[in-house]
């Protein structure tokens, strides 16, 4: 069976890099890490894999992107894949665009940029905690 999946979403390439990098030192190779550039990217990648069975556990997302913002995004996630914990990532989202995502989407946390690794990754544990 393949490793359950974390997928990382934001239009910065640095910050990608950075995210994954920082849950690879944290989890090892327990999970596979994905990572998409934008909203329509990132949906064609969770149809993908789900196509293939494979088990998206976790979608770290970022709010301002080109496109569909971040909320919106989470929030078709939802609807579609209502069992994958979602987390955003921002350094921009209004209180507005928090508060929609945690009640359309479910929003698991919101972390702010720039944000800390201890932060990042204690979410993350607190959410495999509860899986």
């Amino acid at each position: 069976m393949s490793k359950p999946i974390i997928l990382c979403v934001d239009d910065e390439k640095i910050v990608l890099e950075s995210l994954k990098r920082q849950l690879r030192t944290a989890f090892r190779d327990v999970y596979s890490y994905e990572v998409a550039q934008d909203a329509d990217e990132a949906l064609e990648l969770i149809k993908e894999l789900n196509e293939s069975e494979m088990l998206i556990v976790i979608v770290v997302s970022d709010w301002l992107m080109p496109g569909m913002r971040g909320d919106e995004f989470l929030i078709t996630v939802h609807q579609q894949f209502p069992n994958i914990i979602k987390i955003m990532l921002t350094g921009q989202a209004d209180e507005a665009a928090i508060e929609r995502a945690h009640n359309e989407a479910n929003l698991y946390r919101c972390l702010h940029k720039p944000w800390s690794k201890e932060e990042l990754v204690e979410t993350i544990q607190s959410v495999l905690a509860k899986l």
